[in-house]
């Protein structure tokens, strides 16, 4: 039974990892977008700094004065945060293969894309060498997990061997 449970530990740890490689490619085009449409408002919010003869943050300080100025201040601060974290993680992720980005699910961690990739991603097999590493990977982890779990369950239960006293005839 407990081999049983392990090798579909295995199993299920193979399915799910073999679809990282195509869901980190699929993440990474969203990502893409989502940095191209950033940068094109960051670009935009600069050339009219730069036609008023000011900086971004020289522009950014004059939104000030009114509720409304201080909230659209805070939001392009927000978004020009957000647009220089994901452009550095698009070019980190876009110089890794897919099995480099199974180390790297801080650089896959922007919320609204992820949630994005999620909704559409439908499974499929894997054809790739990275694929079918990636469901060796999960096999194995998908098994220590399984085996570790039990392992741990039963440790409470396990009997300790005693040492018999010698007979004293």
């Amino acid at each position: 039974m407990l081999r049983a449970l392990t090798l579909a530990g295995g199993v299920a740890g193979a399915a799910a990892l073999s679809q990282f490689p195509e869901f980190s490619q699929q993440y990474l085009q969203r990502l893409a977008g989502k940095v191209e449409a950033l940068t094109l408002v960051v670009a935009e919010f600069d050339a009219s700094a730069a036609r008023n003869d000011l900086t971004r943050d020289a522009a950014l300080a004059q939104m000030s004065g009114s509720r409304f100025l201080d909230d659209r201040q805070a939001d392009l601060r927000r978004l020009i945060d957000r647009q220089g974290r994901l452009s550095d993680n698009l070019t980190v992720l876009r110089l890794s293969g897919p099995l480099e980005r199974l180390g790297m699910p801080h650089r896959l961690a922007d919320a609204e894309t992820l949630s994005a990739t999620w909704g559409d991603f439908r499974p499929a097999v894997p054809l790739t060498v990275d694929g079918a590493i990636s469901a060796a990977l999960g096999f194995v982890a998908g098994w220590g997990a399984v085996s570790a779990v039990f392992g741990l369950l039963a440790w409470p239960f396990r009997r300790r061997s005693r040492k018999q006293p010698p007979d004293r005839a």
